[in-house]
């Protein structure tokens, strides 16, 4: 495999970007992956040649041959990253380096070639120069990135694909959720299971969410809002969403997340929310939680709060679970006081508002 990188991005602008007034209305009150930017980032893998043709140019459409290994076989990944508006009016990324590791790990997963943390950190940087105008001023509102990598290469033929092609795209966002942040209902799923050991759980990839979907329809169709998976194995410890980690707030205070051992996908802004709690002096356990004992200790008092993290919807209050066999209210079914105090930290952190500590934020000039 030739690793070969490209050392810069050339820039090549829009002949005819979006009308700055029609870009002001757009922003408003953008809907969560519903308007993109202007640009996109692209650069080209081959065997031959390695990472070749790094770019930022016109956003718009791919031409494949039918085909294309992607389309047979899912040899995919992605990522889901923000860029937020600072009080001074810059841009900031955060955490994008934990966002080039995490696609670097996916990568290996799916034999693909890992695209160099630079060259990453690179590309998702210069789309956000180029379309910084595109960042949403309102509370809470950010620019969506999706870097994503498929298999271009044309043959139908069950093998790591000779050729990719690496693309970041740009979505200004406000909240995932329509609505706010109004606690969620959740449907505990016992027919369907997310990820299994030794599968892609812990790989950021399409096929994961795919296999979701059947899943989150029932949810819907019982009357919640998301569905949450149990383990594949016993089906009976608490895993993750269809898209979130979960965490548990217990009534001394503690909180408690399920471990990463392969079947979860190891969440950035989960790691983060554990740093800032301990940073605030509590105590976070990363140990197995069962659907039954998350069901008794809500129903006794013991938990007080439940809230489910992820990039694009940031901290969401859990107020009620229901299944076939499980059917519980979390304390009041709002948001709880830790939840809240959480959710506001980590924005103040990313939206430039509060202290830096870690170096989290990665500004852009």
């Amino acid at each position: 495999m030739n690793n070969n990188v490209v050392s810069t991005i050339s820039v090549e602008p829009h002949a005819n970007p979006v009308a700055a007034a029609e870009r002001e209305r757009l922003l408003q009150d953008p809907v969560f992956g519903r308007v993109f930017s202007d640009h996109m980032a692209t650069i080209h893998y081959t065997e031959a040649l390695g990472w070749h043709d790094a770019r930022i140019g016109p956003r718009g459409a791919f031409q494949f041959d039918p085909a294309t290994l992607v389309l047979h076989y899912a040899q995919e990944i992605f990522e889901g990253m923000k860029a937020y508006r600072q009080p001074d009016g810059a841009a900031a990324l955060f955490r994008p380096g934990a966002n080039a590791r995490r696609f670097q790990n996916s990568a290996t997963r799916l034999a693909m070639p890992p695209l160099p943390e630079a060259l990453f950190l690179e590309s998702v940087r210069e789309l956000v120069r180029v379309d910084r105008n595109w960042i949403p001023a309102a509370e809470g509102a950010a620019l969506y990135l999706r870097p994503f990598m498929i298999a271009t290469e044309a043959v139908l033929g069950m093998k790591p694909s000779s050729e990719y092609t690496y693309c970041v795209i740009a979505s200004p966002v406000g909240s995932y959720f329509k609505g706010g942040a109004r606690a969620v209902t959740l449907w505990v799923s016992d027919q369907y299971t997310r990820a299994a050991p030794g599968g892609t759980g812990d790989a950021k990839c399409g096929g994961n969410y795919a296999a979701s979907l059947a899943a989150q329809a029932e949810a819907i169709r019982e009357g919640c809002d998301q569905v949450v998976f149990l383990d594949a194995v016993e089906r009976r410890w608490v895993e993750e969403l269809g898209g979130m980690n979960v965490f548990f707030v217990f009534e001394d205070g503690s909180l408690q997340t399920p471990p990463l051992t392969g079947t979860i996908l190891p969440g950035i802004t989960r790691d983060s929310i554990i740093i800032l709690a301990r940073d605030m002096g509590l105590t976070v356990r990363e140990e197995p939680y069962s659907i039954d004992q998350w069901q008794a200790d809500a129903t006794s008092g013991r938990l007080r709060e439940a809230f489910a993290c992820g990039t694009a919807a940031v901290v969401t209050p859990i107020g009620t679970v229901k299944g076939r066999q499980h059917n519980f209210t979390i304390a009041d079914g709002g948001t709880g006081a830790l939840t809240a105090r959480l959710k506001a930290a980590l924005l103040d952190l990313q939206q430039g508002r509060a202290a830096d500590p870690h170096g989290w934020l990665d500004r852009l000039v």
